[in-house]
């Protein structure tokens, strides 16, 4: 199969198959990453847009460096803290197809931003964090350290642990690990999971002992420390006491199973030190494996607007 979309906006809407199919792109360019020389003529001759009104450096970094290595021309927009109003969105994307680019990466505080410059610009939208939605690119590089590491996904046990509502990666996650044939639990404050949650598959738990009974995989969301953390938390002490994974929980867990963490990490708060420093942690994993996918996503949309001879001769390569 290939790949024919335009765009990549959501992990909610899109198949296991296309999932998988950009998890074996990301591998072979991994491959490429090894090489000495890692340019990559993928690209040439094409642009790419980054446009993060949020603060991110790593992910920004691994979205140019991404482009780099594919040999593609790269503008970094720098948008924090200029937030703008749909239609500003809506002119900056008219104002790059007038420029002729091919790409654009967007990080937005605005739940649909990507989506709806996806609906009013030719060029391939990458969705890099969407308000509270989701992100999308972010999940890929989780699944790809759960695929390398367990060697695919069907039966496995993933809890994820922490501030479910408001992490939109978590988000992307759940939808991708139900596809994908995992059974997934969500464990943490009352106040931080929506229930709603409950409808669409996942098990919920408000016991991280009972969550991490028997888990393959641990995902800790990050804890934030929100302005209006009161409303939903006592204090970081109780999230602490009640939802840090610790030495004691990790012997609930199968013998094997590893840990994820997007980074930074609150050491002491979400993890304890013996649990980041030892060889289940793969948070360093989780990094190195983000430039890889972030290659094969653009890869792959440039072949969305290839005609299918070209398709074909291109996914050769």
């Amino acid at each position: 199969m290939f790949f024919k979309r335009k765009d990549f906006i959501s992990l909610k809407e899109i198949s296991a198959e296309e999932i998988l199919y950009i998890l074996n792109t990301a591998e072979t360019m991994k491959i490429v990453l090894s090489q000495a020389n890692k340019k990559a003529p993928h690209l040439r001759g094409k642009s790419v847009i980054l446009m993060f009104y949020e603060k991110s450096t790593r992910a920004r970094m691994s979205y140019e460096l991404a482009a780099q290595y594919l040999s593609a021309n790269i503008v970094d927009l720098t948008l924090a803290y200029a937030l703008g109003e749909a239609g500003n969105l809506i002119d900056m994307g008219n104002l790059i197809d007038q420029m002729g680019a091919d790409f654009i990466v967007i990080r937005h505080p605005m739940s649909g931003s990507a989506r709806l410059l996806a609906e009013y610009a030719r060029a391939g939208v990458i969705n890099a964090g969407d308000g509270l939605n989701e992100n999308p690119s972010q999940s890929m590089l989780d699944l790809m350290t759960i695929k390398t590491q367990k060697g695919g996904f069907e039966g496995l046990k993933v809890t994820i642990v922490g501030d479910i509502a408001h992490s939109r990666v978590t988000h992307s996650n759940i939808w991708a690990l139900m596809k994908l044939g995992t059974e997934v639990t969500l464990t943490g404050p009352t106040t931080l999971i929506p229930d709603e949650w409950a409808e669409f598959g996942p098990r919920i738990t408000y016991n991280a002992a009972d969550a991490v009974r028997g888990a393959d995989v641990i995902m800790v969301v990050k804890a934030r420390e929100m302005e209006n953390l009161g409303q939903y938390l006592p204090s970081m002490n109780e999230y602490r006491n009640l939802f840090k994974i610790d030495e004691r929980l990790m012997k609930l867990a199968k013998p094997d199973a590893i840990v994820m963490h997007p980074g930074p990490i609150s050491r002491g708060i979400e993890l304890s030190s013996q649990v980041i420093d030892s060889p289940q942690c793969l948070s360093n994993d989780q990094i190195a494996n983000g430039v890889a996918v972030r290659m094969a996503l653009l890869y792959l949309l440039s072949l969305s607007d290839a005609n299918p001879r070209e398709r074909r001769e291109a996914a050769r390569v």
